[in-house]
């Protein structure tokens, strides 16, 4: 806001100057010397206010005061005038505190105003209290800490409230607009020379040319006849642990198939042991020769049987990817740029991209949520404030511009990103008022709700969990009638569900809860047909892979396990990751104070061919390759960028070049746009 309006008089006074309004212009230089709103700048308004305190100046501290409430707090919604009059006490406070030579003076002039208020009742006393420095009443007003924080809170609260007013929000995003193309065609021009020399060197031997399914077979269903293959094959081998193929069947496609042949089965003791495992990578991962290639080419990587170790962020290197360690030497990705988006103020708890992939939804632990969007200029659209607790969100599929938020008080809302408005806020349940998760299905007809008891404490958020599981509910919501439509059977037990996500089609819904359990439930008939216990812990993170195959989990216990949903409580793959991968996640801070954060967005996130996972770290976003073998990670690229540990991440692959968002808890989120190379 600031900056804009600085670049505004400067364009006014060149343009004062090129008419020759000589006069018009001094008028206009003395009074932005006078100027009280000091431009919408934050830092001069502190001082102006810090000025008046140093010199003693009460009349002059409490008319400015009165100006920015009379210019800006009275337009605010009544639900801001608490905090408007604690940081005025405050800022009374902070000026008795540092002229207590004058305290008698203060209190003479305002004993009218201040004598029927609560919270100076007891401050009467002080010019009559030899060393008030040292009564435990007053002690900590005389802390460099306690004016600090004062001054601080009063810095957030103009910053967020001068954010919020879009005053000249079209010629700022002009302006930024035209710096942003100025940068992006210098990026290109240094990405063509790149190219270039690459395409030079590429043409001296032979090359593969990387092969991607047009859109309209991407959106296709995704089960072909290699999961038939699949499914026949599993029941020559053990037909006792295979579930009924009509189940399926009612989500296979009819018109299109791909080719593949099917996975050799060894069996161990027990269906638990079964490993399954491919001499040919799936069909999605094949990549095509360029014309006039013969033969047949090995495209799945080595296994070596270390694990990847990837808790030093600092070295850039990780084992399992090379020989010898480091990343991995095919580089799938190049790292165009990465910016930053830092309007938030505290740890971000959920940042998810609309299906558009035109707007980011964030959220912090404060309850604000910033609705955003990256292209072609990071730009914030709205800022939304709730009087309760916000615990989870979820843009809508039909229409994309709704947002669904999820609150502690057991009510979800409709928000519309386009009018900044709320359509409507549905009551969930008060028995039940964690509203952990949302998902909404892809036909946009329905969202499916996760509702949770509060914790032993009270509170509505502890950490860390407690060790047993509190009471759950997970409820399916029509969106156009805005009424609940049945409540799932959640066995053995009613359980809080930590994350939900739909297939493709809506057919099927995955959840993973605090009982360590996966369910996964039919969405046709609204019942669960496979459930099994998948982490010694709190699953955390659900996700279905690319080819709706298998499920992908992130659970307490540190592990990424891949699962196969045709054989219930098959592992197909298993890899442990370091802890900044799964959380609880800690920032350290002074004096030995930590914050301890436990994952609630999403902790991983695919590419848009499923061949590579994007997963948190403690210095920003790390991408592994998906592997048939063991490791199942292969890693292949750090993003860093980050300062603090990374929280949660998402990929949105709708545009040309992928954009990977990784948010942090010190409520930074980076933006690393990638292009994927062709090899």
């Amino acid at each position: 806001m600031g900056s804009a309006v600085e670049r505004t008089d400067e364009h006014v006074r060149e343009y004062l100057i090129y008419r020759g309004f000589t006069s018009t212009l001094k008028h206009l230089d003395s009074e932005i010397k006078t100027d009280k709103e000091k431009g919408f700048r934050v830092d001069k308004i502190i001082d102006q206010l810090q000025h008046f305190i140093q010199n003693f100046d009460l009349f002059g501290l409490k008319e400015y005061w009165l100006y920015l409430d009379r210019r800006l707090f009275c337009r605010l919604e009544d639900v801001y005038r608490p905090t408007v009059n604690k940081l005025r006490t405050s800022l009374f406070r902070y000026y008795v505190i540092n002229t207590i030579q004058r305290t008698q003076e203060f209190f003479q002039k305002q004993a009218l105003e201040l004598q029927g208020q609560v919270e100076w009742r007891e401050w009467f006393i002080l010019p009559f209290i030899p060393n008030p420095e040292q009564n435990p009443t007053f002690l900590p007003y005389f802390s460099r800490q306690w004016a600090d924080t004062f001054l601080v809170s009063l810095h957030n609260f103009l910053s967020v409230l001068f954010q919020c007013m879009h005053i000249l929000h079209g010629f700022d995003a002009e302006v930024q607009k035209m710096t942003s193309l100025t940068e992006e065609n210098e990026q290109l021009r240094q990405m063509l020379f790149a190219l270039q020399t690459e395409s030079r060197d590429q043409r001296e031997g032979d090359e593969m040319v990387h092969h991607k399914l047009p859109a309209y077979v991407q959106n296709m269903d995704r089960l072909g006849d290699t999961e038939l293959d699949l499914v026949s094959s599993q029941r020559a081998v053990s037909t006792s642990t295979t579930p009924s193929r009509n189940f399926f069947s009612t989500f296979l496609p009819q018109g299109r198939r791909t080719p593949g042949k099917p996975p050799q089965v060894t069996t161990g003791s027990s269906p638990s042991q079964v490993t399954v495992s491919r001499k040919e990578p799936p069909t999605n991962q094949v990549k095509a020769k360029k014309k006039g290639e013969t033969g047949e080419m090995d495209l799945t990587a080595e296994n070596p049987s270390e694990p990847p170790d990837c808790t030093s962020s600092s070295s850039r290197s990780c084992r399992g990817g090379t020989e010898g360690g480091g990343l991995s030497a095919e580089q799938p990705f190049i790292k165009l740029s990465q910016e930053e988006y830092g309007e938030h103020h505290s740890s971000i708890m959920h940042c998810r991209v609309d299906c558009s992939g035109r707007r980011v939804a964030s959220l912090d632990v404060d309850g604000v949520v910033k609705v955003w969007s990256f292209n072609p200029i990071m730009q914030t659209k709205a800022t939304i404030m709730s009087n309760s607790p916000l615990l989870s969100l979820e843009w809508a599929a039909k229409p994309d511009r709704l947002l669904l938020l999820g609150s502690g008080v057991g009510t979800v809302r409709l928000y519309d990103t386009d009018t900044k408005k709320n359509l409507y806020e549905m009551n969930i349940d008060e028995t039940h008022p964690r509203i952990l998760s949302l998902a909404c299905s892809p036909s946009g007809s329905s969202f499916v709700c996760s509702a949770a008891a509060l914790s032993r404490s009270g509170s509505v958020e502890s950490v860390p969990r407690l060790p047993i599981p509190v009471s759950g509910q997970l409820l399916l919501w029509d969106t156009k009638t805005v009424k609940q439509q049945l409540q799932f059977s959640l066995e053995p037990e009613p359980v809080a569900i930590n994350c939900t996500a739909f297939n493709h089609n809506g057919n099927l819904l995955v959840t993973g809860a605090a009982d360590g359990v996966i369910r996964l439930f039919d969405m046709q008939r609204y019942e669960s047909v496979m459930s099994w216990r998948a982490h010694n812990g709190e699953v955390y993170s659900v996700e279905f892979s690319y080819d709706e195959n298998t499920v992908l989990s992130i659970g307490e216990d540190g592990k990424f396990i891949q699962w196969n949903i045709h054989r219930c409580g098959v592992k197909q793959s298993e890899q442990l990751l370091p802890q900044d991968a799964t959380g609880p996640f800690v920032l350290s801070g002074y004096s030995g104070y930590k914050q301890v954060q436990v994952p609630r967005g999403r902790l991983f996130a695919f590419d848009s061919e499923g061949h590579h996972v994007l997963t948190c770290s403690s210095s920003g976003g790390l991408i592994y390759r998906l592997t048939s073998g063991e490791p199942a990670l292969e890693s292949v690229l750090l993003l860093g960028g980050h300062k603090a540990p990374v929280v949660t991440v998402d990929w949105c692959s709708a545009l040309d070049c992928g954009t990977c968002l990784t948010a942090s808890m010190d409520g930074k989120i980076k933006l690393s746009t990638l292009l994927a190379q062709k090899t």
